[in-house]
């Protein structure tokens, strides 16, 4: 028997963003923060993202969980949503904490929201949407709200086309009628199971990859079912609760056939930043009718000296000085000297300039004549004058005894607060 459909003016729609864990795929970007607080565009966090999603989708009771290192996030969230106080709006994060029930880490996404449920104060017809902290998109949920509830869904996984050769690290299922979920597999890994898993309409009849429906991580509960699911004591949305769920709930599936990209590698985070280089990006933040949502800045516009720069981003507050710069992204108060050449680099700039009347050598930014290729600078990083850095011919892991630079999948990153004295080489031309 079908669930009826609420009536709009009955329910709220309650938006929880998961934080994650210690965020070890995205070491050492996450060394110090948690990783909706790592910066994302030049002048973003990921955690904008799924927070503007949720409020040009109409909704804003959103909470954010999280647990590590989370001093920056809490910050950050402070300074970006002030709601109108009339409005009923907020951002509020729940960090882990000790209760009557127990005083550990949130064990996966499923218990950090089991032990969040009191804090949501929400009634038996009242909507939840689930959603991860660390992936680029855009995405209206109303969409599939207003889906999931036509339908008279318990439960909605929001799923998008991928080639079965990326997919290998997702979640896939198969639909029937209604596009009802009949089988749900969390990363598989046999080709066998995978190619079970590709759907008729999704089979490539021009030579082309074949395709499967990969879940999103993006889930729309009603209360009661959120409630009944969590009822055990099973800790994750993904491997354990929606493929429990399968013949038991009416469960369903939300296709989402556009840009989305899973944050979870230092990769994907390099290539994403990257990307926004590009005349078209994938992903576009000068899209002017669903902002991506922000703090005020009161920083001076940047300033470029005579330098050549060639598909890059550079944010307010930047000082350019006579260099070279391709395919780069460089955040707020991003600094470069005279002669430098930057090819492929994600600068992530400064949370404040240096006083002139203390000077600190080396400056915050990149210094004269240095180059740097194919890496990641993270905040308030400090690299010398005459310095070459590179990951080709490095091996993965620290490069130095005092834990300033960084490889991992074949990028080179500086590490946050990091100091790299004057004339260090690492790495090949």
């Amino acid at each position: 028997m079908k669930n009826s459909k609420p009536d709009p003016k009955s329910f709220d729609v309650h938006c929880v963003i998961m934080g994650g864990g210690r965020g070890t795929r995205l070491y050492p970007l996450t060394k110090l923060r948690c990783k909706p607080a790592v910066p994302l565009g030049g002048k973003y966090r990921l955690v904008d993202i799924p927070i503007s999603n949720c409020i040009n989708s109409g909704y804003n009771r959103i909470y954010l969980l999280s647990q590590f290192n989370t001093e920056s996030l809490h910050r950050h969230v402070s300074d970006a949503y002030r709601f109108d106080r009339f409005g009923r709006g907020y951002v509020e994060i729940l960090s882990a904490e000790q209760t009557e029930h127990g005083d550990d880490w949130y064990q996966g996404t499923a218990d950090a929201v089991r032990r969040n449920m009191i804090h949501f104060h929400a009634n038996s017809e009242d909507i939840f949407v689930i959603l991860s902290g660390d992936q680029l998109y855009r995405m209206d949920f109303s969409k599939m709200v207003e889906e999931h509830l036509a339908r008279g869904a318990d439960v909605t996984v929001a799923a998008k086309p991928v080639p079965v050769s990326e997919a290998s690290g997702l979640g896939l299922l198969r639909v029937g009628e209604g596009a009802g979920i009949v089988d749900f597999v969390e990363k598989p890994t046999d080709p066998e199971v995978i190619s079970r898993l590709v759907p008729p309409e999704l089979q490539a009849s021009n030579g082309e990859e074949d395709r499967c429906l990969a879940s999103m991580g993006i889930y729309v509960f009603n209360a009661k079912a959120m409630e009944d699911a969590l009822q055990g004591d099973a800790t994750d949305f993904g491997k354990e609760i929606i493929p429990s769920l399968v013949g038991k709930k009416d469960i369903r599936c939300h296709i989402f056939d556009d840009y989305w990209e899973d944050i979870g590698t230092v990769k994907a985070f390099f290539d994403a930043n990257l990307q926004l280089t590009n005349e078209d990006p994938a992903f576009d933040f000068y899209e002017g009718e669903r902002p991506i949502y922000n703090r005020t800045d009161f920083l001076p516009t940047a300033k470029l000296g005579k330098c050549s720069v060639t598909r890059t981003n550079i944010a307010a507050g930047s000082k350019i000085g006579e260099s070279a710069l391709n395919r780069c992204v460089l955040g707020e108060r991003s600094i470069v000297g005279q002669g430098c050449k930057l090819e492929s680099v994600v600068m992530m700039g400064s949370d404040h300039y240096d006083d002139p009347s203390n000077p600190v050598v080396p400056g915050l930014g990149v210094g004269n004549r240095a180059v740097v290729q194919d890496a990641i600078i993270d905040k308030n990083a400090r690299i010398g004058e005459d310095v070459f850095l590179s990951p080709k011919g490095v091996m993965e892991g620290w490069v130095d005894e005092g834990e300033n630079v960084y490889v991992r999948d074949g990028i080179l990153i500086v590490t946050k607060n990091a100091v790299v004295e004057s004339g260090t080489k690492i790495g090949n031309p």
